[in-house]
């Protein structure tokens, strides 16, 4: 068997993918809760803003019957469903003894994200990641996201000029490391990225036989939704999990 490479976050991150999506229904309290109780170290979810302002977690970003779908940012909290939660009730629901990952689905969710956070502990920011396609926009959060990490995500063959032109322009840029598909990654792409002193997270990790190498190659995150699958991976190659 493969001998595990080192990853820049040990132990690495079991992010469930909009909490426990394969056992509960998705970016609800209860998927999220359940997420934690089999052993996720990490929620990913996704943030969008409402008309008046409040962080929402929610996929798609409309709501209501198929004749008649509204964005979220044309509505308020109240007009919501009642399954759609706010930021700060999962806060307030799942603590924060584990890592956030959070996917940025408009232009005022980055802004709205650090309100929430402004009265976290120094040591749960730092296991908040932003996450965005555009890192432009993530730039213009990094002053204000003391402590919090910022993640471009992407696939590889979006990447022009190539992965090293990428880490290098990452770095330089205040972003704290990148985000791809599973497909994408290798044991010499995440040593290169590694080698900037970024981080290296693999989503979309469904089966055993595509976590267990992901593990193994140093990704510092791994994301799946079947949580049952990826803690038993997890376990088998890392041992007991921590979310420190």
């Amino acid at each position: 068997m493969q001998q595990r490479l080192p990853s820049l976050l040990d132990p690495p991150v079991a992010f469930a993918h909009r909490g426990a999506k394969a056992h509960a229904p998705e970016n609800t309290l209860e998927a999220f809760t359940l997420a934690l109780r089999l052993g996720a170290t990490g929620l990913e979810t996704d943030v969008w803003v409402t008309a008046d302002g409040v962080p929402v977690l929610d996929h798609d970003g409309v709501v209501g019957s198929r004749l008649r779908r509204r964005p979220i940012g044309d509505v308020e909290r109240d007009q919501l469903p009642p399954h759609i939660p706010t930021l700060r009730d999962l806060l307030d629901t799942c603590g924060d003894q584990y890592h956030l990952s959070l996917d940025l689905k408009d232009a005022e969710a980055g802004d709205a994200i650090l309100d929430e956070l402004d009265d976290a502990t120094p040591e749960f920011r730092s296991r908040v990641w932003l996450c965005h396609r555009d890192r432009a926009a993530l730039v213009e959060l990094r002053e204000r996201a003391q402590g919090v990490k910022l993640l471009e995500s992407t696939r590889l063959e979006k990447i022009k000029g190539g992965p090293e032109r990428r880490a290098a322009d990452l770095a330089a840029m205040g972003i704290d490391g990148i985000n791809l598909h599973h497909s994408d990654w290798n044991g010499g792409l995440v040593a290169l990225f590694h080698r900037f002193e970024l981080f290296a997270f693999g989503w979309d990790m469904q089966f055993e036989h595509v976590l267990r190498p992901a593990l193994r190659m140093g990704l510092d995150a791994v994301y799946s939704d079947h949580t049952d699958v990826m803690m038993d991976a997890y376990r088998a190659e890392i041992g007991s999990a921590d979310p420190r």
